[in-house]
């Protein structure tokens, strides 16, 4: 006895092997399986054979369907592995300060993160989930579409306004993604839906890791060790801002506008320079040499492994403070001027610095404001510029892939020679 197992949720088919002759294979159909659809409950409908009635099979329930979006995320919140609080991590000013610039003005570019093994690289970064304020979104679409912004909406959310439907719009956090090392280009840029190919006879598309960072954060830890092939696919994406993907018959495009952050030992191997002047902003992240700050953060790592719920309660001030400083941040950022007389120094700098192409300036004039909308004023002075300029420059100045990164001293250099 054989059995043909059929994809369609409608008919599974159950067959039987002529066992009479030796001849080709042939399958021989004797009953199918209907669905029945019941209140609330699920069951396999009845059994039909050939040249007899109908029966009915048992139902049986199955687990209780999630039927609020609320529901759905407090369950999905309560699973989720406890991150380690942003407030609670000791040290590493730079790269906490460009990661919550980015945040701020997402159009900074996003944030590369090089140093030692061990400096908690990646738990900074994660940490950031928390800080992640909420954005409106058309429910059910998996491009993370802006019901306002024609530029970051899917193909179908396009349609859908162009038929003048009304649009479901919800309120959830910015999205982080993770983008392993292993990953397949399929599983990043989407692929076609097998499933439904199978099924229904349709060329469908399934999007990616780049669909779902649409209007987020996507996190490559271990940058530096990601294959060249995925690396073009991030820099074509992370340039126009739309990923394209050609497969099996099926073109297609969809927004990918993502902030992206990359972390990763130099002693691994460096980048290429034009992946490095894809991110807006570089921070280096070095041991700690005190001793004490050294035994205070053994501490508290120690406390959040032993009870992570504790800890996390423990700097829930705090990291309700950090939350509402990003998020009146983020509502005064356009208000924020800045002086024609410091963008030409801004300009001058780069220009000095032999800087290729105008990414060095925008980069610096975004940031420095964001990092006043952060200190709660609406004008830029010298000293947001001196802060944030080495971070938006120095990974911009090597033109040799063998060379190294400059520390940033060169930069202030010219920026104290400049601003005088």
């Amino acid at each position: 006895m054989a059995f043909a197992l059929g994809r369609s949720s409608s008919t599974a088919i159950l067959a039987s092997r002529s066992l009479s002759s030796p001849s080709p294979t042939h399958f021989v159909p004797l009953l199918s399986l209907t669905p029945a659809h019941g209140n609330g409950k699920k069951s396999f409908g009845s059994i039909r054979v050939q040249g007899k009635k109908e029966r009915p099979l048992v139902q049986c329930n199955v687990a209780a369907e999630i039927n609020t979006v609320e529901q759905a995320a407090n369950l999905s919140k309560e699973s989720q592995r406890p991150v380690y609080p942003f407030a609670a991590i000791v040290g590493q000013d730079e790269m906490k300060l460009c990661l919550l610039l980015n945040v701020i003005d997402p159009k900074i570019g996003g944030v590369m993160i090089m140093g030692d093994r061990g400096t908690g690289k990646s738990t900074t970064v994660r940490s950031m989930v928390d800080l992640l304020p909420e954005i409106r979104v058309v429910f059910g679409d998996p491009y993370n579409s802006d019901p306002e912004d024609p530029e970051s909406m899917g193909i179908e959310v396009r349609e859908s306004l162009g038929k003048g439907e009304e649009l479901s719009v919800v309120m959830t956090k910015i999205n982080m993604v993770d983008l392993p090392l292993g990953a397949t280009e399929d599983r990043v840029c989407g692929t076609i839906d097998i499933e439904k190919a199978l099924t229904e006879g349709v060329k469908a598309f399934e999007p990616g890791l780049l669909a779902k960072a649409n209007r987020g954060i996507l996190y490559v830890d271990e940058v530096n060790l990601l294959d060249d092939h995925l690396v073009d696919v991030l820099l074509d994406s992370a340039a126009s801002g739309w990923n394209t993907v050609e497969r099996e018959g099926i073109s297609i495009s969809h927004p990918a506008r993502f902030i992206l952050i990359g972390s990763g030992n130099p002693e691994e191997g460096e980048l290429r320079p034009q992946l490095l002047d894809r991110f807006g902003m570089h921070a280096q992240v070095g041991t700690v040499r005190d001793a004490e700050l050294r035994v205070k953060i053994v501490e508290e790592r120690a406390r959040f492994d032993q009870n992570p719920k504790e800890f996390r309660e423990s700097y829930n001030a705090e990291q309700e403070k950090l939350q509402q400083q990003i998020s009146s941040a983020r509502t005064s950022l356009s208000s924020v001027q800045i002086d024609h007389d410091l963008k030409v120094k801004i300009s001058k700098v780069c220009a000095e610095l032999n800087v290729d192409g105008l990414r060095g300036d925008i980069v610096t004039n975004r940031a420095a404001k964001a990092l006043a909308a952060l200190k709660g004023r609406d004008k830029v002075g010298a000293e947001d510029i001196a802060t944030v300029i080495p971070n938006c420059l120095r990974h911009r100045l090597r033109k040799d892939p063998l060379e190294s990164i400059d520390s940033g001293l060169l930069v202030i250099e010219k920026f104290y020679e400049v601003f005088g």
